[in-house]
């Protein structure tokens, strides 16, 4: 499947996706495209984080919009080439940083690597599911280890692609405040909840 950066100053240039063996779910032109049109006005000079990463191209998709930092974490080694080889493509090296790591799990180790104190914006797009079909749910405990290792900067938005069924809802620390439906996907947009 070809995939290109759709606006900034990589526009039209060409993202290299990762093997049809890998099971990545890339995502979809439209849903980038929304995305940014909804972010746009945050997306300069933004420290962005992209959980999951696959290809990278979300991060990818920001720094070409302006973003001043993206880290991309993704576990898969083979992913992570693939991100590498499009960073170098694009010429975006000098401004991501690569973390192998699983964002399923505690994520305070992010701003060590990183040396970022928090990040604007954060966009977490997790499997759906195993190969077997077995539905993950990932969303929700991905969205509990971000508000607990203070990753969410004060004014932070966080975008969460998750599947239909699968309802992350309330998260200590984060309010829902905006959600996006795209056939069976659902973006739900979560900030910092305010102090009680």
């Amino acid at each position: 499947m070809s995939m290109r950066i759709i606006a900034g100053t990589a526009r039209g240039r060409k993202i290299f996706t990762t093997p049809t063996d890998i099971m990545v779910r890339p995502i979809s032109a439209r849903i980038r495209q929304q995305l940014f049109d909804i972010v746009r006005p945050r997306i300069t000079a933004a420290y962005f984080l992209d959980l999951f990463a696959g290809t990278g191209a979300v991060g990818l998709e920001a720094l070409s919009r302006g973003a001043q930092k993206v880290a991309f974490v993704e576990k898969d080694m083979r992913c992570i080439k693939v991100i590498e080889k499009n960073l170098a493509h694009l010429d975006f090296a000098k401004q991501a940083s690569v973390l192998r790591g699983d964002a399923t799990n505690a994520l305070t180790w992010v701003l060590h690597k990183t040396g970022v104190e928090s990040f604007d914006l954060i966009f977490l797009g997790p499997p759906y599911r195993l190969a077997d079909n077995t539905p993950l749910f990932l969303a929700r405990s991905t969205l509990l280890h971000i508000a607990q290792g203070g990753l969410l900067s004060t004014d932070g938005w966080i975008m969460a692609q998750h599947h239909q069924k699968e309802e992350p809802g309330a998260v200590p620390g984060l309010e829902m405040f905006r959600r996006e439906k795209h056939g069976d996907s659902r973006v739900s947009f979560y900030r910092r909840a305010p102090a009680a």
